[in-house]
């Protein structure tokens, strides 16, 4: 994934303009995903310091660590530290975004948006999971913005559908696998993930399951740890 300033995009007088290289992707690569997210003014450490400080109070919430501890270890390869006073804390946490990536063996784990560094428009991006297990979790099929409160919904390309709660998916660095969302079934794949920002009326209506054995196991059971 790459992420860039919305200005580096040049305004074109024809739209039958080839336009500007994005990205540039290797021979077997295509693009799945696009979406506008708010920027923050904020250093590569001063990024590092707040995401390290959230992964801290998250643990200390939910007594539970894991894939949280690698964002601050991937940020520390920055080489620089930085302390955050509350206040900017604070600012930084205030307008912090969201990003759900969803994989097609139905992975999947939300990640800051700091974690996501800007840079220029053409490169070649950073990753957005772990690929080294591509075999296990799949191709990306999902990634975008998502609000504490959202609901997704999740199809395979069996008909499956599985209705899921954001708050129950867990936060992770962008460069790892995440946790199964979804039971696909053997040979069963997401084809489509959708979110859902209205709030239901009950708990049977948050998590709607049609299709397989799998997927209602899935939805009873939330999302599992990852390794």
């Amino acid at each position: 994934c790459i992420r860039f300033s919305v200005g580096d995009v040049r305004v074109f007088q024809s739209r039958n303009s080839v336009g500007v290289r994005g990205i540039t992707m290797a021979e077997t690569d295509r693009i799945i995903s696009m979406s506008v997210i708010e920027h923050v003014d904020a250093s590569p450490a001063e990024r590092a310091a707040y995401l390290k400080r959230a992964a801290a109070e998250r643990r200390l919430a939910t007594e539970t660590a894991g894939e949280e501890e690698e964002i601050a270890l991937t940020n520390e390869e920055i080489g620089e530290e930085t302390e955050l006073s509350d206040s900017r804390y604070e600012e930084l946490k205030a307008h912090e975004q969201y990003v759900l990536t969803v994989t097609e063996f139905g992975y999947g784990k939300r990640s800051s948006s700091y974690d996501f560094r800007l840079t220029g428009r053409g490169g070649k991006g950073i990753r957005a999971t772990d690929v080294s297990k591509a075999a296990e979790i799949g191709r990306l099929v999902a990634t975008f913005p998502v609000g504490n409160d959202d609901q997704i919904m999740l199809v395979s390309d069996g008909g499956t559908v599985i209705r899921v709660p954001v708050n129950g998916i867990r936060f992770a660095s962008r460069a790892t696998k995440g946790v199964t969302i979804f039971n696909t079934a053997e040979g069963e794949k997401v084809v489509s993930v959708e979110r859902i920002s209205e709030p239901q009326a009950d708990e049977e209506s948050e998590e709607t399951v049609e299709g397989g054995a799998d997927a209602a196991a899935a939805s009873d059971a939330g999302p599992e740890g990852a390794d």
